[in-house]
């Protein structure tokens, strides 16, 4: 039998670091001198005609149940197979809304929002097909507009979420408006100034 144990060090040029102390020296600057590692678009960058693609997702049953305890969807067509089989349904049938949240948090994953985002503003949803446990969703996101605001610093964006799932089907598509931030905003302190 074999006694070997391992040591957690590295050897350069005759000097040995103990991997319990490297990297924790002092960082060189303060957090606020070290760039967002991904930084949200402007509005100016939100180019009319471009788009993008989200990562997907695959909505499962115990996602289907927290969402519809938390959110009160407490309808048969949504908690009871039978009901939503003798509608017409071949599975189990998922809420537009919630639908909505996953495509809308495959968006924000995305980072392309992140710390530009200023305010939801508007939108229209239609649902195009049903969605089912077991589907895995993404989400394509296409610029409409971006113009400045009356403020500086400051754009409003309009864009076409188009949600589909694995089999490349169209369930849901939103026109979110936002507010986003542009290349001179500027922050406050939080009480205007």
């Amino acid at each position: 039998m074999t006694n070997s144990t391992t040591t957690n060090s590295t050897t350069t040029d005759s000097t040995t670091t103990d991997s319990t102390t490297a990297g924790t020296e002092a960082p060189a600057s303060k957090s606020g001198d070290v760039p967002l590692l991904a930084p949200g678009m402007t509005w100016e960058e939100m180019l009319p005609g471009t788009a993008f693609r989200t990562s997907a997702r695959t909505i499962t049953e115990s996602d289907l149940m927290t969402f519809i305890q938390w959110a009160g969807f407490n309808e048969p067509l949504f908690v009871d197979a039978t009901h939503a089989a003798a509608g017409g349904y071949t599975g189990r049938l998922v809420p537009g809304a919630f639908v909505y949240c996953i495509a809308e948090g495959l968006v924000l994953q995305t980072n392309a929002l992140h710390g530009t985002g200023l305010a939801f503003l508007s939108m229209d949803l239609a649902v195009k097909g049903p969605t089912y446990v077991g589907d895995t969703l993404h989400a394509i996101v296409e610029t409409l507009s971006a113009r400045p605001t009356s403020k500086p610093g400051r754009g409003i964006v309009a864009s076409r979420v188009t949600v589909r799932n694995q089999h490349g089907k169209d369930v849901m598509v939103f026109t979110p408006t936002r507010m986003i931030r542009g290349r001179d905003f500027v922050e406050t302190d939080g009480a205007g100034h």
